[in-house]
């Protein structure tokens, strides 16, 4: 998905997180707070401000690295995902090996995950998959700067269409409760199922660099 982005000239910094270098990384004592800051960590290596990119559990990663260095994300794009708020997880409720949590089978996904994911695809997924250290998903997201609240974000929906979520939000729904407390937000429907970088590669580059030409 990044040849959009590269082509019109941004610099784009795709990261390995702790625990994802191989199917044999020790993912031991890997937990959320580890993943945010090392991105805080390459955040804080360049030079001006960032447009941050999470897929998935990863809204929840980008959300943290906004509370942790407000002042230096212009913008945070939330792929089919949301910012996860004061004491939530990611997910408790996938089936875990020790302290990895392999790709679950399809069948335990919902038939919106899956939809455009081809059979072809999700061989080409599994092979390449590894397994999440389970802290990332169990562990609690704690934050500590409202400053995150006036970080722009832009959602990608993919699942579920924008007018849901909205709808949501105006329900005070707790799924979309911190979604709701940012303060500037605009949304890019992308209309397939929860991993768009397999089904729709190059128009998720297309709808991300609107995103960040989106910043002043």
């Amino acid at each position: 998905m990044t040849p959009p982005l590269k082509a019109a000239g941004h610099r784009v910094h795709p990261l390995t997180l702790p625990g994802l270098e191989s199917v044999d990384a020790p993912r031991a004592g890997i937990g959320l707070r580890t993943h945010i800051d090392a991105v805080v960590a390459k955040v804080d290596s360049l030079d001006g401000k960032v447009v941050l990119v999470g897929h998935s559990g990863g809204g929840a990663i980008i959300h943290g690295v906004a509370d942790a260095r407000p002042d230096r994300v212009a913008r945070a794009v939330y792929v089919d995902s949301g910012p996860l708020g004061e004491g939530g997880v990611i997910n408790d409720e996938l089936p875990d090996d020790g302290d990895d949590l392999p790709l679950p089978p399809w069948e335990l996904f919902e038939d919106e995950d899956l939809v455009d994911l081809t059979d072809e695809l999700k061989e080409a997924f599994r092979a390449r998959a590894i397994p999440e250290p389970k802290g990332v998903a169990v562990e609690q997201q704690h934050l500590g700067d409202v400053r995150r609240y006036d970080v722009p974000a832009t959602i990608i929906a993919c699942q579920f269409p924008s007018s849901l979520l909205k709808e949501w939000m105006d329900a005070g729904h707790p799924f979309t409760a911190e979604l709701a407390r940012i303060r500037d937000v605009d949304y890019i429907d992308l209309p397939t199922g929860h991993w768009p970088q397999f089904t729709k590669p190059k128009q998720l580059g297309e709808a991300i660099l609107t995103a960040v030409e989106r910043v002043s």
